[in-house]
């Protein structure tokens, strides 16, 4: 099943392996999951565990450094020393101006915050943040494009 956070990480990661592991290495990877699984690498990621069982096959036990890796450059995560409160910061340029960009946006972040607690279609969304229909169809199209809402149905 897809998420809202498989849309939003996978361009990223698919950068950060193909700048770790270069095109080459990269390209005979796509390969074999095409043989093993039948799948591109973006479906891969979204089924983790066939992405990682060909990594594991190229790279044995070093599978896991790797991962870690290529995660810590998009996005690191760290225990507040002051509060039980994590914090992640975003170190991907492009994912931090999907956020950037959505959350400067006030219709954009109306729209967010109408869906927090509930599902909502897209007319109430509209309804409820006053956003005309062409530019808030737009907007919440770009926001599920980006995964930052999903579509739920």
């Amino acid at each position: 099943m897809e998420n809202g956070l498989d849309n939003l990480l996978i361009p990223s990661l698919r950068n950060s392996i193909e700048e770790n592991l270069g095109k080459d290495t990269l390209n005979k990877i796509e390969q074999r999951l095409m043989e093993r699984h039948g799948l591109g690498l973006v479906q891969a990621i979204k089924n983790f565990s066939k992405f990682d069982s060909v990594l594991r096959e190229f790279f044995g036990a070093g599978a896991d450094g790797l991962e870690q890796k290529f995660l810590e450059e998009i996005v690191n995560v760290e225990k507040s020393k002051t509060s039980k409160s994590n914090w992640i910061q975003i170190k991907d340029p492009e994912l931090s101006r999907v956020f950037l960009e959505s959350f400067a946006d006030q219709d954009k972040k109306a729209i967010l915050g109408s869906v927090m607690d509930e599902s909502l279609i897209i007319a109430k969304i509209l309804e409820s943040c006053e956003i005309p229909q062409t530019s808030g169809y737009r907007k919440i199209n770009s926001l599920i494009q980006n995964g930052l809402l999903v579509s739920n149905g």
